[in-house]
């Protein structure tokens, strides 16, 4: 992790205070988390960071590059197992495992890499369809195929309500409320490892037909 000089918001004398890029990269998850992405921007990130207004220009040229820094810098260390540790199965889930470790220590990151699916994480999207390619998938069901992991690591805490408590004034169906019971699991390993085993079931099947309506 590199350091930035940056001035304080209280200007004094020419005197900084030097970040880490890890102080810089939690800051922006910080709002991320508090305010959603779209909120996020080179004010607003001064604002929490304690630092002037144009201070941040000196690390990053603007919310892109920053977006891209928070990507790098909390994926950095997730590694494609070789195409000889296993079935491509198993190799995928253990990328994906690494990706969601890093989903869960830096809250709010989902949502960045949603935004920038095709910033510098280039090495991670190939990653992935590499591990489709072997497979066997051809090249429109390799980027389908990405999209669908994709939108369900980084996105599926769009589904996760952080109010648990339903309203006072709504009558559940008796069914829906039975599975209600459970919502807590949406946060939990157990979900994730479902939603991962029906991604992987999906595409093994989806290969299948693929494959059939090649011989057809």
């Amino acid at each position: 992790m590199g350091v930035v000089r940056m001035q304080t918001s209280g200007g004094g004398g020419g005197n900084g205070s030097t970040l880490s890029e890890t102080e810089i990269v939690e800051a922006a998850l910080r709002v991320v988390r508090a305010d959603g992405v779209e909120k996020l921007s080179m004010r607003r990130l001064s604002r929490e960071l304690g630092v002037s207004p144009m201070a941040p220009y000196y690390y990053v040229a603007d919310k892109r590059e920053l977006l891209d820094l928070v990507a790098s810098a909390a994926l950095a260390g997730v590694r494609k197992p070789p195409p000889d540790a296993g079935p491509w199965q198993d190799r995928l889930v253990d990328l994906l495992a690494q990706i969601d470790e890093r989903l869960r220590r830096h809250p709010g990151l989902g949502d960045v890499l949603i935004e920038q699916m095709l910033g510098k994480q280039l090495d991670l999207i190939a990653g992935i369809m590499e591990i489709l390619y072997e497979a066997g998938f051809d090249d429109r069901n390799v980027l389908a195929g990405y999209a669908t992991i994709h939108t369900y690591l980084f996105g599926r805490r769009r589904v996760n309500p952080r109010n648990l408590d339903t309203p006072p004034d709504v009558v559940m169906p008796e069914r829906v409320a039975r599975a209600m019971e459970y919502l807590p699991d949406l946060r939990g390993k157990y979900s994730y490892d479902f939603g991962v085993g029906v991604l992987v079931s999906g595409l093994e099947g989806q290969l299948v037909r693929q494959q059939s309506a090649g011989i057809g």
